[in-house]
């Protein structure tokens, strides 16, 4: 057995971006989301993650603009640490130790070298609680600062970020917790509190979910479970504060934010609408309806142009001042996941559920969302306890043509509905078009679904196994008469074993067997004729998982129980030929090897074995990959082949295996090379190709590259025997300096310019050079026309070299044009550039 090595877990994109507030730039090009361990960088107009800051070990809790540098920003963390980054060139400037997990963050201009966090408090109670306490950042050079200055300002406050604002540029800070609003004032150092009752007359909740404060006016706005938003004044005298309520939403306000100019507050909910009141003008609000699932976060830009709404399908959508929407940054959807991981056999994409109705297909590459398609085709009603179709079961031919998905809606007082739907692919749209819909396909619940994946097989087969008893084959057959659209599938065979109840089903690689588990006995089927060919039935206990072995393993059939046994017969003496026990939570097979993983469930953990076949020794061991069990995993093929020399990672090299842990994080499995690789090539230098034919371009050296593809392959092996010039050091570090820490763009110009202008003196002397070169070019041509003559008659001594062994040609001389050229691009000056670095 070969344990893990230097093989480990890691999250592979899927990471939630709608779990904290996102923060906008100053320039509203730059979208920045707290995800996972991570906090990424969006581009607010092409929707493109533009790179990860990573460097926290723990959860990203929180995501600020320094308020004296608006090309920087603050993360803080639970792994207790607070950093401050470049986000534009994605640089880590600073690390300051907290010592306690930071749960929020917050600044104000009017307090300079100063954050406000949120930590536990030291308790011997249950309950956890937090305090909210000022961090003095101290004045130091190094990268990696201990913070020991940590002054506490309020007690017994809420971790939700949402429960705390700055009022008036920093003069005042309000509070929310329960049913209780706090506010403190710097200057007088003490606090005002106002309680609500826990209901009101009316029965409504009074609990405080989110408030705001206005950026010029004392006013805070406070949000409310029952949908209320009160606007609280005068609230510097405890008994003479008054309030006024606004009430549109039907539930809890999620979250609320004032405009940078205070003329506006934005108000969301579950209803998905955004809306907009004018402040002091109430009764006038505009609606932005239809964002597609409920608003958890709204967020403003420092210039008030893009309004951006987190939802709780894990989307960010950027809105123009409330009029449109302009884009949509869609992470992978987490929910219950109630069909297999698939793999799109044509994108590569993964596939699973997403919105409600819907099958999601994220690229794994990009770690983006390419589209969702919309299944069920039904208005979904966001109301608690009301039964609505759901996708259950869905699955890929080997070529990516067909799809076919099973929706169910089981109502306590009707019968089950159930549909099965086959999709196939337009070539046009790029997408998948409803082709069959088959309405009651069984009587009963289907348990599985799987095409025949054979290659050559000369018919698309698809097989459902169902409650009822009974598996049914569905064949894709030709239209019956010209004037019919395209071909449609129809039920080909129905077949059942002994009123026993079908489980799962697997295809053979080659399509040729077809093995179906009637609860604690395994069938094996010819599709070809329907013939019972076989039955295996040694192990007791119902069968949960079948998986066909492949390559050098296509003789076995591999199995699980719910006796907790992991079993393998060989289909050629239709025997078992070990078992062995293990509580097998899941076993899936590697579509490109020999190789099967089985997740075994142990002492509240997931256990991973990777084995072959024909020997139950396994390749690889992971114990403890995550807690709970793991249902849901699927092996991808990899774009490129990994050439992996150790034992312990070979069976990586042709797939990637990921996994779905039961808190919906997606995770995979990579050697540590793979890591660095990985982020090595993220911190290259990228080029757009798009980029305009520019001076500052020719520099790169990207000409170059292009001029290596479109050589022949003789020069080039001519070229490689001398070193190409290098671009200039000062070119370089010109170049990839932050824009802010350079001098002004008028200062680089005029330098730039003067360099570029030609004095009289030097232009009456360039003339003279160009006389004395076109003298000496002519003497060269003649000295070339003696020496061809000459080399037309070889001597005796080149010619038994000749019959001896063939002489290496020299590299080819350059052109006259070549020649002029370069005399040309080494007398232009680059003292500009000098000038600049020295200064």
């Amino acid at each position: 057995m070969v344990e893990h090595g230097d093989i480990r877990v890691v999250h592979r994109g899927g990471s939630k971006i709608n779990f904290r507030e996102p923060v906008v730039t100053h320039d509203s090009r730059f979208l920045l989301c707290a995800s996972g361990e991570a906090v990424k960088v969006f581009s607010t107009s092409t929707e493109e993650c533009i790179h990860e800051l990573r460097g926290h070990t723990g959860l990203v809790t929180g995501v600020l603009l320094r308020p004296s540098n608006h090309l920087q920003v603050y993360s803080s963390s639970v792994d207790g640490t607070v950093r401050l980054w470049d986000f534009t060139d994605g640089i880590l400037i600073k690390t300051y130790v907290i010592g306690y997990p930071v749960y929020s963050i917050y600044a104000s201009a009017n307090h300079e070298k100063v954050l406000f966090i949120v930590i536990p408090m030291q308790s011997d109670k249950r309950v956890e609680l937090f305090q909210l306490v000022a961090v003095h950042l101290p004045e130091s050079g190094e990268q990696l600062v201990e913070t020991r200055e940590l002054s506490a300002v309020l007690s017994n406050v809420s971790s939700n970020p949402a429960a705390i604002a700055f009022g008036r540029g920093g003069e005042y800070l309000a509070s929310v917790n329960g049913l209780e609003l706090e506010v403190y004032f710097f200057k007088k150092h003490k606090s005002f509190r106002f309680p609500l009752k826990k209901d009101n007359k009316k029965g409504g909740k009074n609990t405080f979910t989110c408030l705001a404060c206005h950026p010029k006016d004392d006013c805070i706005a406070t949000g409310h479970e029952d949908g209320k938003i009160r606007l609280w004044r005068n609230f510097n005298h405890k008994k003479e504060y008054t309030y006024s309520t606004l009430h549109w939403h039907h539930s809890a306000v999620s979250s609320l934010c004032f405009t940078p100019e205070g003329t506006n507050l934005l108000s969301g909910g579950v209803e998905s609408v955004l809306v907009q009141w004018r402040y002091n003008q109430e009764s006038e609000r505009d609606f932005l309806p239809r964002l597609g699932a409920a608003i958890t976060h709204i967020t403003v830009s420092p210039d008030g142009a893009l309004f951006c709404t987190s939802h709780s399908d894990n989307k960010v959508t950027i809105i123009q001042s409330c009029v449109k929407v302009s884009a949509v940054i869609q992470g992978l959807v987490k929910g219950d996941i109630r069909t297999d991981l698939l793999v799109d056999p044509r994108s590569k994409a993964l596939v699973l559920n997403g919105k409600p109705g819907h099958l999601q297909f994220y690229s794994l590459q990009r770690d983006k969302l390419l589209y969702n398609l919309d299944i069920v085709q039904q208005e979904y009603i966001h109301e608690s306890g009301l039964q609505q179709f759901e996708v259950v079961k869905a699955a890929f031919d080997a070529s990516g043509s067909w799809l076919a998905t099973v929706e169910e809606r089981n109502q306590k007082a009707a019968e089950l509905e159930l549909n099965l739907k086959l999709w196939a692919f337009d070539e046009q749209t790029q997408s998948f078009v409803l082709n069959t819909t088959i309405s009651a396909p069984h009587n009963a619940q289907i348990t599985a679904v799987c095409f025949r994946q054979g290659a050559d097989s000369q018919t698309t087969l698809l097989v459902s196994t169902s409650k009822d008893g009974h598996f049914k084959a569905w064949q894709l057959a030709a239209p019956a008469h010209t004037e019919d659209e395209g071909a449609s599938w129809l039920c080909d065979f129905v077949g059942a074993y002994h009123d026993r109840l079908p489980e799962c089903c697997s295809f053979s690689a080659d399509g040729s067997l077809l093995a179906v588990a009637f609860q604690e006995v395994v069938t094996v089927w010819n599709p070809a004729s329907w013939e019972l060919l076989t039955t295996l039935s040694q192990p007791p206990g119902a069968i949960r998982d079948l998986c066909f072995g492949r390559l050098s393993c296509s003789k076995y059939l591999m199995g699980t129980t719910a006796s907790n046994l992991l079993c393998c017969w060989n289909l050629l003496t239709c025997s078992l030929e070990w078992s062995t026990s293990m509580d097998v939570s899941l076993l899936l097979d590697d579509p490109l090897s020999e190789n099967m993983a089985a997740f075994c469930c142990q002492s509240g953990s997931t256990d991973l074995f990777v084995f072959k076949p024909s020997e139950p020794r396994p390749l690889f061991s992971h114990k403890a990959v995550c807690s709970g069990a793991v249902t849901r995993a699927i092996f991808a093929p990899r774009e490129e082949m990994l050439e992996s020399c150790e034992e312990s990672s070979q069976w990586l090299n042709r797939s990637q295996l990921y996994f779905v842990t039961q808190h919906t994080d997606l995770m995979t499995f990579t050697t540590k090379a793979e890591e660095d690789r990985l982020m090595a090539s993220s911190k290259q230098l990228v080029i757009d190709d798009s980029v305009a034919m520019t001076p500052f371009y020719l520099l790169l050296g990207k000409h170059r590259q292009q001029q290596e593809e479109n050589r022949d392959p003789e020069s080039s092996l001519s070229v490689a025997r001398t070193a190409l010039p290098q671009t200039s050091t000062s070119i370089k570090e010109l170049l990839q300096t932050p824009a802010h820490v350079l001098p002004s763009t008028s200062h680089l110009c005029s330098m730039f310019v003067q360099s570029l202008l030609i004095s009289v003196s030097g232009c009456r002397e360039e003339k003279a050079h160009t006389e004395e070169e076109m003298e000496s070019e002519k003497e060269e041509e003649d000295s070339e026309e003696e020496m061809e003559s000459s080399n037309c008659k070889p001597g005796p001594a080149a010619a038994a070299a000749a019959g001896g062994q063939a002489v290496e040609p020299d590299a080819p001389a350059l052109t006259k044009a070549q020649a002029r050229e370069l005399r040309r691009v080494r007398k232009l000056d680059y003292s500009w550039l000098a000038d600049l670095l020295d200064s």
